[in-house]
């Protein structure tokens, strides 16, 4: 796989994860006991603070995390 197809992979990665949070914390707020969001939301945390995210990139997932977060005000 040439760079170009790396890098474009690496952000579909990264952005799905984005959405598979945002997604979770809505389902949250509507049902704070919803185990499969809750499981969801932490999977993805980890995800953003992992050495698999630092292959993925150079961007600071913790960073990325934060900005998720404070978006829904966790």
């Amino acid at each position: 796989m040439n760079m170009t197809g790396y890098n474009a992979l690496a952000i579909a990665i990264i952005e799905q994860a984005a959405k598979d949070f945002r997604a979770a914390q809505r389902k949250l707020r509507k049902d704070p006991y919803n185990i499969i969001a809750r499981r969801t939301a932490r999977e993805t945390e980890a995800f953003f603070c992992s050495d698999w995210f630092k292959v993925l990139t150079s961007v600071n997932g913790p960073a990325i995390l934060k900005q998720l977060k404070e978006e829904f005000n966790v």
